[in-house]
Formats: C-alpha cells, sequence, structure tokens
C-alpha cells in the first residue's frame, strides 16, 4: 500500500514577498511581449470532461503454465521468498505440487474509440496473447463490452479492435501530429497502474523520436505516463489525438517525465490499413540503405551529406529498376530524401504494384530511374535470414587502416554466410584504438569494394587508396558486410 505524505505550506514574509514579486514578473514579462508565448491554461477540465467518455480501460486475460516446480515465482532473497516455501511445505507444496498446471494472467492497459460503430485503438503490446479482452468505459454509466481483434502491427505497436453496442459510442479524431512544436500543451488520458480514469498534463519535449522500430515517429512529454497508460491517447488542446501513449523512459518503472507517444500520422495510416485489409500493406523497395554521413559524403566527393546511401541490391524491385549498389537516392516519387529513414517511411506510404520515379547519384551524375514497388510483407515472409560463424583463422595477413586483412576463400565465404565465389577482404583483426574499431569494425567483416570498387586482394586496396590520395580525398570508402547485412564505412587515410 502506498502511502502519500503531506507537506505544510510553511513560508516567512519574505519568502511571500519573494514570490509575490517573482509573480509580478512574470505577469509584467508576459505583458511586454503580448502573443509571443501560449500561457498556462486556466484549466484542462473542460477538455477532460469532453473527451474523456472516448477513453476506455482494456482488460486482457490470457491461459499461462504454472512454473515447473509448481511454487510461486519471487525474487532470489526476497523476504517473501521464505513465506511462501513454508506456505506451500505446510499445505503439501513442494515437491507434490502439480507441474505446469495452467494458470489465468490478466493485462491492463488503454485505448480510445474512433468511431462511433465501435473502432477502438490500443498498443499491440497491450493485446498480444490475449484470449479474450475486455473494454470497461469510464464514468458512472462503466459499461464493459467483449472487444475482437481487427489487426496489429508489431512494427508499429498498434493494434485495432472492435467492439459492438446498440447506441452510437463516442469517439475521438485524429489531428496533424505534424503541426505539433516542441513546447506545445498536451494532456495524457488512461488508467495508469490500474487507478482508474486519470488526466495528466504536460508538453511536448522533442519531436522525431526513434526507440527501436524500424517505423518510430515519437512524440516525447512529460506529461505522466506509467504502466497501465499504453494504448491510451495523447490530446493536443483542440482535443485532437497527437499521439498514443506507448512507452517510457525510467530506471524504476514509474514516471520521470519522460514518456513517448506515437505520433498520430503514423498511427492512422496503420488503423486505416488494419480496418480495411485486417493487415498492413508497405510498399518494398527492395535495396539495403544507410545514411549519408559527412565523412561518407567526403569520400564519395558529394558537395552535401543527404540522401539514402544504397549498400546492396537483393533480387527485387529496386534491381529490376537498376538501382546498384553505391547509388545515392536523392529522390523519391518527386520528394527528396533526407535520409534513410525519411526513405523507408515514403516508400511504406507508396502504393504497391505502382510505378514511382527514383533519382540517384552515380558517380557524379544524376539517374533517372523508373520502378515498380513490392510489398514489404510479402518480400519479409520469403527472407532468410544470413547466418554468420567467426571467420576461420589463416596463417597469411596484412596489416592496413588499423586491420588485419586477408583475402577471403570460397570456405571463408561459406563461413561467413557468403556465397561461395564471392570476393573480398576478411578482417581477422581491428586495433583497438583505430578508426576502423571505433567505427564498428570487428572480425569477421568482409570488405568487397574500396572506393566503389570492388576488391579481391590487398594489392586492390592498397591501389584504392593511392588512387584517393592522388584526388585529394581525406577519407577511403569501403563496403563492408557483416553476413549478409551491408553497409559502408568511410576511414581517414593517413
Amino acid at each position: 500500500m502506498l502511502l502519500a505524505k503531506t507537506v505544510p505550506n510553511y513560508r516567512t514574509k519574505p519568502q511571500q514577498l519573494m514570490m509575490a514579486l517573482g509573480l509580478g514578473l512574470v505577469l509584467t514579462m508576459g505583458q511586454v511581449a503580448p502573443g509571443m508565448a501560449q500561457g498556462v491554461p486556466p484549466s484542462f477540465a473542460d477538455l477532460a470532461e469532453k473527451f474523456s467518455p472516448a477513453v476506455v480501460d482494456i482488460t486482457t486475460s490470457s491461459i499461462v503454465a504454472q512454473p515447473a516446480d509448481g511454487q510461486p515465482q519471487v525474487p532470489p532473497g526476497s523476504p517473501f521468498e521464505k513465506f511462501f516455501k513454508d506456505f506451500m511445505d505446510e499445505n503439501g507444496g513442494g515437491d507434490q505440487a502439480p507441474q505446469n498446471r495452467p494458470e489465468r494472467s490478466e493485462a491492463l492497459g488503454s485505448g480510445y474509440i474512433i468511431s462511433a460503430d465501435g473502432y477502438i485503438v490500443t498498443n499491440n503490446h497491450v493485446i498480444e496473447g490475449a484470449d479474450e479482452i475486455q473494454i470497461e468505459m469510464f464514468g458512472a454509466d462503466a459499461k464493459v463490452y467483449t472487444a475482437k481483434l481487427v489487426g496489429r502491427d508489431e512494427k508499429t505497436d498498434v493494434a485495432l479492435l472492435k467492439i459492438e453496442s446498440p447506441e452510437p459510442l463516442p469517439f475521438v479524431n485524429f489531428g496533424d501530429s505534424d503541426k505539433m512544436r516542441v513546447g506545445d500543451w498536451v494532456i495524457a488520458m488512461g488508467n495508469p497502474l490500474g487507478q482508474g480514469f486519470s488526466v495528466s498534463a504536460g508538453i511536448v519535449s522533442a519531436r522525431g523520436r526513434e526507440l527501436n522500430g524500424t517505423y518510430d515517429d515519437f512524440l516525447q512529454t512529460d506529461a505522466a505516463i506509467n504502466k497501465g497508460n499504453s494504448g491510451g491517447p495523447l490530446f493536443n488542446m483542440d482535443g485532437e489525438v497527437i499521439g498514443m501513449n506507448t512507452a517510457i523512459l525510467s530506471p524504476s518503472g514509474g514516471s520521470i517525465g519522460i514518456g513517448f507517444s506515437m505520433a498520430s500520422n503514423v498511427v492512422s495510416k496503420v488503423v486505416d490499413q488494419l480496418k480495411e485489409f485486417g493487415e498492413t500493406r508497405r510498399g518494398w523497395l527492395g535495396v539495403r540503405i544507410q545514411d549519408v554521413t559527412q565523412d561518407v559524403a567526403n569520400a564519395m566527393g558529394l558537395a552535401e551529406a543527404k540522401g539514402a546511401l544504397v549498400t546492396d541490391v537483393p533480387d527485387g524491385p529496386g534491381k529490376d529498376a537498376g538501382i546498384l549498389s553505391g547509388d545515392v537516392i536523392i529522390t523519391f516519387n518527386g520528394v527528396d530524401v533526407k535520409d534513410s529513414r525519411a526513405l523507408v517511411n515514403s516508400v511504406a506510404d507508396a502504393p504497391i504494384g505502382e510505378v514511382v520515379p527514383v533519382v540517384v547519384l552515380r558517380a557524379g551524375a544524376t539517374v533517372n530511374l523508373d520502378v515498380k514497388l513490392g510489398r514489404r510483407e510479402e518480400a519479409e515472409a520469403g527472407a532468410i535470414p544470413a547466418v554468420q560463424d567467426a571467420a576461420p583463422a589463416v596463417p597469411e595477413s596484412t596489416d592496413l587502416l588499423g586491420m588485419t586483412l586477408v583475402p577471403m576463400t570460397d570456405d571463408m565465404a561459406e563461413g561467413l554466410g557468403l556465397s561461395v565465389g564471392d570476393k573480398g577482404l576478411v578482417v581477422s583483426a581491428v586495433d583497438v584504438a583505430s578508426e576502423a574499431y571505433e567505427k564498428g569494425l570487428r572480425e569477421g567483416n568482409v570488405i568487397t569494394e574500396a572506393g566503389q570498387q570492388t576488391v579481391a586482394t590487398v594489392q586492390d586496396i592498397q591501389d584504392r587508396l593511392s588512387e584517393a590520395k592522388e584526388a585529394g580525398r581525406k577519407s577511403l570508402l569501403l563496403l563492408v558486410r557483416d553476413g549478409g547485412n551491408p553497409r559502408f564505412v568511410a576511414l581517414t587515410i593517413q
């Protein structure tokens, strides 16, 4: 049980005077520059009262197996450990307890209704693995409904549910998350820690945060978000949903003012597809890419560090259209490409099966291509992950750029998850004090290109080094493969 401790409001007269002077200063500054800053709202009560009927409490249940020893699980060293052991012994437990007896597990979360006919949005992790999903409305008339799962998307952690009601339900609308600015007021609603309906207010602390997902676009907020808030809405001051509360950053598990809400412009697109198809349907270009960093731009002789650098082109739409490894994609479907993340999102939103124009930089010149996009989900379903083993030891080696390099044999290629006949230089050791180590090169990596030309021998890479120096370049661009994952790395020329 948690106890709340109140602190008396003791202040001396000088403190009161200073506070009054401080308040006067704030008011004066606000009067000097009217309209330059949004004042603190007098209350959030009207907004909370108007839109809270569309916020719901989600309870999920599932059947799980009991631990193999048949006893409750408590942390080792916990004061409850001896208690549970004595209890089980006194009641005929211990070694005689049933093995793997099924138990029902429950979890709590939040969600919000987006249509009068009962569509509800929440996080995928709230309902994942659930056998039953119960929806409870907040307020005096707290009706309970059983929901069915319409569809879910693990990549954005979005799930769409549906309940049936004889009467139209209250609902909320999505807003434009791209219009939210750092410092804008927001309020979060939900069911934190299973305590029932709750409202917290704060501001947008940052935009465009990434956690672990390919399509991450989180708004960071200091509005209090705790366990149980997952799946609940983040509102702007117009009562529009501009985010879905998804995660917190906390060493203790409680709110410390760093919460993350998936941007509504991501959520709404996923919801539309789940509603129409029961699954997502994202465009697929079929290339592996990375950002063009400043050192990579320098090594390639590019004027600006922007676009998406193609590291590999397996069989797929990109290869069919003529995209090559080393190309820098600068325009996709008529829109400039800022970086690899922007390209991934643009491709995902593009229509499957349609031909879109793509502009790439290749050897200093622009090349116009037309690509017929595939569907990412189908491509990923057929993908086979590469398996990487440790690089085999070899007797001959050469030290270069902080690495020990050896020509790759067919046996090495198979052991490294590459194809027999592939050529390159295997990294058998990396100096921990070198730039190569700092930029992530490790034993077992394979260098297949240097200066955007293939390399198979140590002499090849030495020639590329000489050419880069003669051209006045300060770094050499390497194409490095880590199993089946290629990337470009620029190393400074000594």
